[in-house]
């Protein structure tokens, strides 16, 4: 057993997020607009991706090298076929502690009950706004209370749920007082989300960011938060605390990175491995198990990549290097968020 990793910056591994599909049913704008993505887009087939078996012989090896947290993302994860079986294998892994996944909620009360059945107790689900605007946004007419009443479901079957909001200038920021006391009242965490640049299809630029600092200031005035101290290292959302006990986090790449405290692994839906969500491109960890490689080897060479990485690109970013880099990164569908 090699022990915890440490990467050029001297960041531990201690995550890994698994995208298990390139798919999804949604055709979000800032992800994967339908304008792109149309009817006719060609996803991966069926052994392009990886193997439940393959997964689980890659984290097995990370939770070696010191992943303890692992998170399943898309596309929109519940749409591959017989889930809950990798989820029950991942955690009967040695070394890990947690497992999330991160959904657009729309298939919880199809599947939610085989998941919690498999060891699920954590899941993120994203929601843009309560009005009409989030039928728009999630480019298939798909109403908030749709969203809604599966995770009332999800809560009731023992399912603990956090809430993703990306905010936009613009197009939902005048949902974010209505999220608040919406949440608050339920006593679930919501989250939100500065808009980043990830992918190349979702036309990003500054002037649609809000910060942090602004989104604050908007709902200071309503409600009263007090700040929390970090949990642990590498916590990215840094989260306040309502007079009800009520959560609300902020997850700010954009006005205040992370980028130093980064402990995240990225694996992709074609099996390719990141170190970053921006990244441009990734190592081919598919091909080399495939080409019949021992687990030694393939530790060894997990390893290698992590000790090679030197990502930060939040730190480093810059109209410029928005402007260079925008054709070039991976889309969010293959690498989830």
């Amino acid at each position: 057993m090699m022990g915890q990793i440490t990467d050029k910056l001297g960041r531990p591994i201690r995550d890994l997020r698994i995208s298990v599909t390139d798919r999804c049913n949604f055709r979000c704008t800032y992800c994967m607009p339908k304008e792109i993505f149309g009817d006719d887009y060609v996803f991966l087939p069926k052994d392009e991706l990886l193997s439940f078996e393959e997964l689980v012989r890659l984290a097995k090896i990370y939770a070696k090298l010191g992943v303890k947290k692992i998170r399943i993302t898309g596309g929109e994860p519940l749409l591959r076929r017989d889930l809950p079986h990798l989820i029950e294998a991942l955690n009967n892994i040695e070394g890990i502690e947690d497992i999330g996944l991160t959904t657009n909620g729309l298939l919880l009360k199809k599947h939610g009950q085989a998941l919690y059945d498999a060891g699920l107790r954590r899941i993120n689900v994203s929601l843009d706004a309560l009005d009409e605007s989030f039928e728009a946004i999630n480019g298939r007419g798909i109403t908030a209370n749709q969203i809604l009443e599966q995770i009332d479901y999800a809560v009731s079957i023992g399912l603990k749920v956090k809430m993703n909001m990306v905010i936009q200038k613009g197009l939902n920021d005048d949902q974010m007082i209505p999220m608040v006391q919406y949440f608050k009242d339920k006593k679930i965490t919501l989250r939100f989300i500065e808009f980043m640049d990830v992918g190349n299809d979702n036309g990003w630029n500054f002037d649609k960011v809000i910060s942090k600092k602004e989104m604050i200031e908007v709902i200071s005035e309503a409600f009263d938060i007090q700040p929390e101290a970090p949990k642990y290292f590498g916590e990215v959302a840094k989260y306040y605390t309502h007079d009800n006990g009520a959560k609300l986090g902020f997850i700010t790449s954009v006005s205040e990175s992370f980028c130093s405290t980064c402990t995240r692994a990225r694996l992709s839906s074609d099996g390719k491995i990141f170190g970053c969500l921006f990244a441009t491109d990734g190592y081919d960890i598919k091909s080399f198990m495939r080409s019949g490689v021992s687990d030694e080897a393939l530790e060894t060479k997990l390893t290698q990549l992590w000790n090679n990485r030197s990502d930060r690109y939040s730190d480093e970013r810059t109209e410029e290097t928005v402007k260079n880099r925008k054709k070039k990164k991976i889309n969010m569908n293959y690498i989830g968020g």
